[in-house]
C-alpha cells in the first residue's frame, strides 16, 4: 500500500431547511394562524486525529468531503431534522493548511483532537416568526443558509520517539528491522526505502518508542534533489536522531556523509540543529579494527557522540538500546 504524506481536499458543509410556511387548519378553529416550524441546521464537517490511520492513503480515492443538509420545516410548528455531520479521520501528526494561502490552521497531534473545517448553514425561520398585529397571516419565511465551503490542505509529519537519517544505501532499513518488528525493503542498491518506515523497539522493562527510517538524503535534498526532501519533515517531530553511516566509505568517507546530513538539516529547519543526536558507524563488520579505529578518531576528536555498529550482525544494537532508553525515559522511575 502507498503511503500518502500529503492531499489537497474540498469540504462543504450542509446548507440549512428551509422554513416552512403553514397555516393551523382544524375543525372549529377558524383563522388558526400560521404555524410553519423551521428548517434543520446543516451538519458540519470536522477533522479528527486518530490512532488507527498511519498514512493519509484514503485521500488518494477520495478528495470531496460534504456534510448532509438539514431538512425543511414541516406544518404544526414541526422543525427539520439537523443534517448529519461528516467527520474526516487522519493519523496523529496531521497539519492543515489553507489551500489558497498556505496559512496553518491547526496541527492535530492528540488523540481525540477535533477541527471544525466548515460549519454547517442555519436553518431558515417558518411563517409563525413573521406573525404580527398588522400580518396575522405572513406569507413568508426564510431560506436556509448555505454551509460553508473551502479548499483545504493536508500534510502528514509522523509522531515518532526516534528518526533514523543517513546517506542512501547507509543501513538505515536493516537497523530498523533489526530494532523492531519491521519488515521493511532491503537491497544492495540506493533508494531502496522509498516511503518512510515506521517500527516499535521494545526494552526490557516494558517500555517502548517508535522508531521512523527515513528515505535516504543526499546533497541537497532540503532544495528538492533525490527523494529525502519531501519527507525531511518527518523527523521534524523526533525527539533523538540517529545518523546512520556506512562507515565503509565506499560510498562516501563518513566524516563527509556527517556534515551533508548536519548542513541538509540545518538548511530544512535550524531548529533540528539543536535536537539530541548520536552518530551510528555502520558495516563495521566490513571493516579491520584498525580501519574502525581511524574512521573514530575523527569524531573522538570533535567530541561528537558515536557509537560502531553492524546492522547486519547485531553488533553494538545493546549498547545502542540502552543509550536511547537513557535518553528516552532520563528520570522515570525505574529507569534511573
Amino acid at each position: 500500500m502507498s503511503f500518502i504524506d500529503e492531499a489537497k481536499f474540498f469540504v462543504k458543509a450542509g446548507d440549512g431547511g428551509r422554513g416552512c410556511v403553514s397555516f393551523r387548519r382544524e375543525k372549529y378553529v377558524p383563522r388558526g394562524g400560521p404555524d410553519g416550524g423551521d428548517g434543520g441546521r446543516g451538519g458540519s464537517v470536522y477533522i479528527e486525529a486518530s490512532p488507527r490511520l498511519q498514512s493519509l492513503i484514503d485521500f488518494k480515492y477520495r478528495s470531496h468531503f460534504i456534510a448532509k443538509s438539514g431538512a425543511h420545516g414541516k406544518g404544526k410548528k414541526m422543525h427539520g431534522q439537523r443534517g448529519k455531520d461528516c467527520v474526516i479521520e487522519v493519523p496523529l501528526g496531521s497539519l492543515v493548511k489553507d489551500a489558497e494561502t498556505g496559512e496553518v490552521i491547526v496541527d492535530l497531534v492528540e488523540e481525540g483532537q477535533r477541527y471544525l473545517a466548515a460549519r454547517g448553514g442555519l436553518g431558515g425561520r417558518g411563517n409563525v416568526h413573521f406573525a404580527s398585529a398588522t400580518n396575522r397571516a405572513p406569507r413568508i419565511a426564510d431560506k436556509g443558509m448555505p454551509g460553508e465551503e473551502r479548499w483545504l490542505r493536508i500534510e502528514l509529519k509522523l509522531i515518532a520517539d526516534v528518526g533514523l537519517i543517513g546517506l542512501p544505501n547507509a543501513g538505515k532499513s536493516t537497523l530498523l528491522s533489526r530494532l523492531s518488528a519491521a519488515n521493511p525493503k532491503v537491497a544492495p542498491y540506493p533508494f531502496t526505502t522509498l516511503d518512510p518506515q515506521l517500527g516499535v523497539v521494545n526494552f526490557e522493562y516494558g517500555e517502548s518508542c517508535i522508531l521512523a527510517d527515513i528515505p535516504g538524503l543526499i546533497e541537497g535534498a532540503h532544495a528538492g534533489a533525490g527523494l529525502g526532501h519531501k519527507f525531511l519533515r518527518h523527523v521534524e517531530r523526533t525527539r533523538i536522531l540517529l545518523h546512520v553511516l556506512d562507515a565503509t566509505g565506499m560510498e562516501a568517507d563518513p566524516w563527509h556523509q556527517y556534515q551533508v546530513l548536519e548542513n541538509e538539516l540545518a538548511q530544512f529547519n535550524a531548529e533540528l540543529i539543536d535536537r539530541k543526536r548520536l552518530v551510528l558507524l555502520n558495516k563495521t563488520d566490513l571493516m579491520s579494527p584498525e580501519y574502525v579505529a581511524q574512521v573514530t578518531a575523527r569524531f573522538q576528536e570533535a567530541q561528537i557522540p558515536h557509537l560502531v555498529i553492524s546492522a547486519e550482525t547485531g553488533a553494538g544494537l545493546d549498547a545502542l538500546k540502552e543509550w536511547l532508553a537513557e535518553i528516552l525515559f532520563e528520570g522515570e522511575e525505574g529507569h534511573a
